[in-house]
């Protein structure tokens, strides 16, 4: 019997590659494949790649730099080590990959990796071996299942993929180029999907796609389901007691995912929603499609069906001709809504992009200038949202020992850590947590005993929110 192989993957970026570096896992098991945490020992090193970030393509190279002279080693030990890139700089650049590295093996777009068994056989025989191409067959219909084992290893939540690709064409984005247009799989396969992770001890799913509110499969009444009406079923399957999903357009709320979140008592109050920009402008020249009210008129909608609702999205900072004006639009806005948190980012060209052939650029300073008081208001508000749980008695799905020894960590509706001193059986439990403290971004208290008052949300209307809509000051001429 050979003894296993060891394989070692190095996620970037969404969660969408975490998800697919687990299913890559899953199909080189039956290879004799187990993980390992070093790359240097590894068999197979895999860096699942992303190409939203800045520097993507840069921090590949220089990675596979670091690993060339961990093979060569290996080599001189007697030891075969071989390469693969998989992901979206794979999809966008694998032609590029080849040429300038030379230790890598395999590349594999994000639609093909289920063939890295054959991929890597064909290496092997031939030297190297390159999958970009988008292939005809759905890969969901030739990855294996994932091992109980594997399943209860990975924790008590889990991201399951209804959705890929985008057919919005935003001026600065790569994904319908690396992804594909939008493809939504079929009801039951999710169905089963879940069924499966929920008898192995997964208690939170989050439904995630490239633009996931635009799901449309195909349901078991040979009828396209929207994602509001796969939510209300999911929620019924034995075992689920919290949903999520991300990351949506606010282009694609529809009435069916408002109806969920009001109805359903799974599907957490939390919804992370990408505006971008407050600029109309902006938002026209990025081709989002939707203008900086039609954002707040979606915003209130969810507000409306769900009071206790909170909102993290996404801003560009500097997009091509951005003015001062248009900057103080954006930080106008994330006023007016009140964020639990944010991502925001300098803008950077993507090659093969619209935007990237832009010429009326805004100065890296004024890049840098911009972004910090973007991030001060979004941190202000996160802390304010943060602080408004003190106090509180909120609900906490426990998922793992802490750091420090006695104390189990969960999450909040609102993803928010939450630590307690209890004991590990409490793992997989929705359980009242009072609030007591803050210590960064992480809540700590302790667990609500059988006469507590029953759990609030800090946006309830008994809660002060006045840290979150009023009290911050803009500078700088914003």
């Amino acid at each position: 019997m050979k003894p296993p192989r060891k394989l070692h993957i190095k996620s970037y970026g969404c969660q969408m590659n975490v998800y697919d570096a687990q299913r890559m896992v899953d199909t080189l098991a039956p290879e004799g494949f187990v993980e390992t945490a070093s790359a240097e020992d590894a068999d197979l090193v895999i860096l699942n790649t992303c190409h939203i970030r800045e520097k993507a393509s840069e921090k590949v190279y220089s990675e596979l730099g670091r690993l060339r002279v961990a093979k060569d080693e290996a080599a001189r030990n007697g030891r075969e080590m071989r390469i693969a890139v998989a992901g979206c700089v794979a999809q966008a650049e694998g032609e590029e990959i080849i040429r300038r590295a030379p230790a890598v093996d395999v590349v594999v777009g994000p639609q093909s990796y289920h063939h890295l068994p054959q991929l890597l056989a064909r290496a092997k025989s031939h030297g190297r071996a390159l999958e970009t191409e988008f292939p005809v067959e759905d890969k969901f219909g030739f990855l294996p299942a994932p091992k109980p084992a594997a399943i209860r290893a990975r924790g008590i939540s889990s991201f399951v993929t209804v959705q890929e690709g985008c057919d919005k064409f935003c001026t600065f984005c790569v994904v319908p180029y690396t992804r594909g247009s939008e493809v939504s799989r079929p009801v039951a396969k999710i169905i089963d999907d879940v069924m499966r992770l929920a008898d192995n001890g997964v208690r939170e799913i989050t439904l995630i796609g490239q633009n996931v509110n635009a799901y449309h499969g195909e349901g078991p009444d040979e009828r396209i389901w929207p994602l509001g009406r796969l939510l209300h079923r999911l929620a019924e399957i034995p075992g689920i007691v919290r949903l999520r999903y991300s990351t949506s357009h606010p282009r694609d709320v529809d009435d069916s995912l408002i109806a969920a979140h009001r109805d359903l008592a799974a599907l957490m109050p939390f919804v992370h929603l990408p505006v971008q920009s407050g600029s109309d402008r902006i938002l026209a020249a990025m081709n989002r499609k939707h203008t900086a009210d039609d954002y707040r008129r979606v915003i209130d909608r969810f507000r409306d069906a769900r009071q206790d609702i909170a909102f993290s999205s996404d801003f560009i900072v500097g997009f091509p001709g951005e003015s001062e004006e248009e900057f103080a639009a954006t930080l106008a806005l994330v006023m007016q809504i009140g964020y639990a948190g944010a991502y925001s980012f300098k803008y950077s060209p993507r090659p093969g992009t619209p935007a990237a052939d832009m010429r009326e650029t805004v100065s890296a300073a004024e890049m840098d200038e911009r972004l910090v008081r973007l991030q001060e208001l979004i941190d202000s508000q996160q802390s304010a949202f943060n602080r408004a749980m003190i106090g509180n008695t909120v609900d906490v799905l426990f998922e793992r020992a802490a750091r420090n020894p006695g104390q189990i960590v969960g999450r909040t509706a609102y993803l928010q850590p939450a630590h307690v001193f209890a004991s590990s059986d409490i793992i997989g439990q929705v359980l009242a947590v009072r609030i007591e403290s803050l210590e960064r971004y992480s809540l700590l208290g302790e667990l609500a005993g059988p006469s507590a008052p029953p759990a609030s949300s800090p946006l309830s209307p008994t809660a002060d929110l006045s840290p979150i809509t009023d009290s911050f000051q803009l500078t700088r001429g914003a």
